[in-house]
């Protein structure tokens, strides 16, 4: 899959390979599960600990989102995207591995958002060296093959790994608190070492020299692209669906183990359920893309919007493991296919000539868009003091994003059809 790209196309794609698993262990799996039972040590109620852990995610969300506009334009000056990428590299690196010397659930919070912020940070970088290490006839191409080791690989391997130790590791001698804590270990170290060839070789080839006033240019240069963007209505409206929509996925990904585990789920299931969504996605995302093709991408979005909704309310009735699978399953079918469907047909929305400005405001979206649900999950938790209503509250975010894709599309029909009737 690999022969086909050049060097620096190669060091990007592996540092998907790198982070990813992060996503898993740290952000979606074992930390979560390993912050509830720190919590419940300390006598903090499981329900009351899921609205913490929303809100740290919450928080570092809002913190990235703050940050990336104006450290993404000041980014394209010469020189300071290699040096921010490395600053959130570092920041992530260690204190996911500083994760292994906390015993304190307020101490694993504070580590944790500072773990996402790193994570997060570097990813807008990365993103944005897609356009220096290839050209654009190529870049579907090592996108995708980054998406493809990231599933198969990268979020893969080291969570096996992890699982074996958690769960086989006392016949060795591990207690199953160590084995959680080399797992963290593990994670920084596998981010670490896999993120060397993008250090190594891959150059910043796009940029702008640096002026007297870098920082209030900057700010020059967000508004004049969010003025220009209010002129394509069709896409600051997408842009709005994608908000709303994206959230409620990114709080599915963030919040299931923990709401899990507050249903008594065991670690095994949950961590396994993980593993299997992982395994499923890709070829899903892959499905996802084949049917959009027949059929269009808004549809096969609002198909998987309307899973989610369906996820939503099955997670509010859900009492059983044999439950959670099936969500699990259901999660994997959407959740690789909406995220690439969304940058694909935004993608096809707006005008080439512009693309890096518009995609800047759709990973502006994105950030932001992962702070309302964690937190109105929390909020419903701690006054209904149960999580499944937690759960339930995401369907808002869903119904809302699917509704304004659904209202747009049909303003667009009744338009065309207005514009034939004239003619």
């Amino acid at each position: 899959m690999l022969k086909s790209l050049s060097l620096q196309e190669k060091s990007w794609v592996f540092y998907d390979w790198a982070n990813s698993a992060y996503s898993v262990i740290i952000s979606a799996s074992i930390l979560p599960i390993f912050f509830k039972s720190v919590a419940k040590t300390a006598g903090v109620g499981a329900n009351l600990a899921d609205a913490w852990w929303g809100y740290g995610t919450s928080i570092a969300t809002l913190i990235v989102a703050v940050l990336a506009p104006i450290l993404g334009t000041i980014g394209d000056y010469r020189g300071m995207k290699m040096k921010f990428f490395r600053i959130f590299l570092m920041l992530g690196i260690l204190s996911t591995a500083s994760l292994t010397l906390a015993s304190d659930w307020v101490v694993l919070l504070m580590l944790y958002i500072a773990t996402f912020i790193g994570f997060g940070g570097a990813n807008l970088f990365y993103d944005a060296f897609l356009i220096d290490v290839t050209t654009e006839d190529r870049m579907d191409r090592v996108s995708t093959f980054g998406f493809a080791l990231g599933y198969i690989g990268g979020s893969t391997i080291p969570f096996i790994i992890s699982i074996a130790l958690i769960m086989f590791g006392e016949k060795i001698g591990i207690s199953k608190l160590t084995a959680t804590k080399l797992s963290f270990l593990l994670t920084a170290v596998w981010w670490a070492a896999f993120s060397i060839p993008m250090l190594k070789n891959v150059k910043q080839v796009y940029f702008i020299e640096h002026d007297a006033h870098p920082v209030i240019n900057s700010f020059k240069r967000l508004l004049a692209t969010f003025r220009n963007i209010k002129k394509y209505k069709s896409i600051f409206i997408f842009l709005l669906a994608y908000f709303f929509y994206i959230d409620g996925v990114n709080t599915i990904i963030h919040m299931a183990t923990v709401y899990g585990d507050s249903l008594g789920l065991s670690s095994s299931t949950l961590i396994l359920a993980m593993l299997v969504t992982q395994i499923v996605a890709f070829p899903f995302a892959i499905i996802f893309g084949k049917i959009a093709e027949k059929v269009g991408s808004q549809k096969m979005i609002l198909v998987g919007i309307g899973i989610y909704i369906v996820i939503c309310i099955l997670g509010y009735r859900m009492t059983t493991p044999a439950e959670f699978w099936v969500l699990a399953i259901l999660v994997a079918t959407s959740q690789g296919g909406i995220q690439a469907l969304s940058r694909s047909y935004y993608g096809k929305m707006i005008p080439k000539e512009s693309a890096n400005e518009f995609f800047g405001f759709y990973d502006i979206f994105g950030k932001f868009a992962a702070i309302m649900g964690p937190a109105l999950f929390g909020i419903s938790t701690q006054l209904t003091g149960q999580s499944r209503y937690g759960v339930l509250s995401v369907t808002i975010l869903f119904v809302i994003g699917g509704g304004i894709l659904l209202l747009n599309s049909s303003k667009a029909r009744f338009a065309a059809r207005a514009a034939k009737e004239t003619m």
